[in-house]
């Protein structure tokens, strides 16, 4: 994928000044209609088939995560044989698409993983608040690379955004890119529940698609705001219209506050009817999520026997 600004947008991040005349020429956004269309996307009912359907490919899409202060490798290691192997007793469960750790954690993802299809996503850049310096920002990234991460999630300056300081966060932004050598993906998170409007979210995912982003994030989940069915549908349309304007497709990771099998349905479905079906693969889309896993899995044994399990049929993560 091309990392270079697209030829059409060509001198939109020339300058501070063309770079706010651009976010700020974006159509703004109606707040009532945007919630109206993504509550009217979430009450379509899917059929069995479809159904069983959707939660294989949800579990394909899951970035299963652990980002705490007590992780430890036996946890990492733990979770990465979850992500291998979702159900024990069931073969043809899908494998996740990635484990997420902090950066010191990587490399232990890494071991558990092996060569297995199943990427290595590290935060970086200071998460969550990612207050620190830049060259901090970029040891972080640096080292969670050599660590053997697949794919790094970033956090923006939401300060510098807020203050209106876009070329600033666009510079930030390339800098990473530019330390995700090889094959590195980059996820851009923007932290949605701090930038207040609408109208700063599709700002916000222009921005970072302009500087290089593989993947616009919603959050970290470390927030009281998270993932919205609003929100991610806001996303959805820029990824949509950025690829239209520029060839050049995008991804998009909600994050937070998913947990059950029927919030993931939902969040598929606005895929479909947004971006449509070339996003329904986890290489374009993707859940952080750690619990949903558990929810998933219970609701596809029930698909599959006709009863729920007991409560020891999922670990606990």
């Amino acid at each position: 994928m091309s990392t270079s600004t697209p030829s059409p947008l060509a001198g939109v991040a020339s300058s501070d000044s063309a770079l706010r005349r651009f976010l700020h020429g974006l159509p703004g956004v109606d707040a009532v209609g945007l919630e109206a269309r993504a509550a009217a996307l979430g009450t379509r009912s899917i059929k069995t088939t479809a159904k069983a359907h959707a939660i294989d490919l949800a579990i394909s899409m899951i970035d299963l995560t652990t980002l705490e202060g007590a992780d430890t490798p036996g946890k990492v290691r733990s979770l990465g044989a979850k992500a291998l192997r979702p159900d024990p007793s069931d073969r043809s469960a899908p494998t996740t698409a990635a484990v997420c750790v902090y950066p010191d954690m990587a490399a232990t993802a890494r071991a558990a993983l092996g060569d297995a299809d199943v990427k290595v996503a590290s935060v970086a850049t200071a998460f969550p608040a990612g207050r620190a310096a830049l060259d901090v920002k970029l040891a972080d990234v640096r080292s969670a690379v050599a660590a053997g991460a697949d794919e790094i999630d970033m956090v923006i300056d939401r300060g510098a955004f807020l203050a209106g300081h876009y070329l600033d966060v666009y510079e930030e932004i390339r800098a990473v890119r530019a330390e995700c050598t090889g094959h590195v993906r980059l996820k851009v998170i923007f932290e949605t529940g701090e930038l207040s409007t609408y109208d700063n979210i599709r700002r916000a995912s222009w921005l970072g698609m302009l500087a290089g982003a593989d993947f616009i994030k919603t959050s970290t989940g470390k927030v009281a705001t998270n993932a919205t069915p609003a929100n991610t549908l806001l996303m959805l349309e820029a990824v949509r219209d950025f690829r239209a304007q520029t060839g050049t497709q995008v991804g998009v990771k909600p994050a937070g506050g998913i947990r059950t099998s029927k919030d993931a349905i939902k969040y598929l479905v606005l895929v479909n009817e947004t971006a449509g079906p070339d996003w329904l693969t986890s290489h374009w889309f993707r859940f952080g999520a750690s619990s949903l896993l558990n929810d998933l899995l219970m609701q596809r044994q029930k698909l599959r026997t006709g009863r729920y399990s007991g409560p020891d049929y999922v670990t606990v993560d």
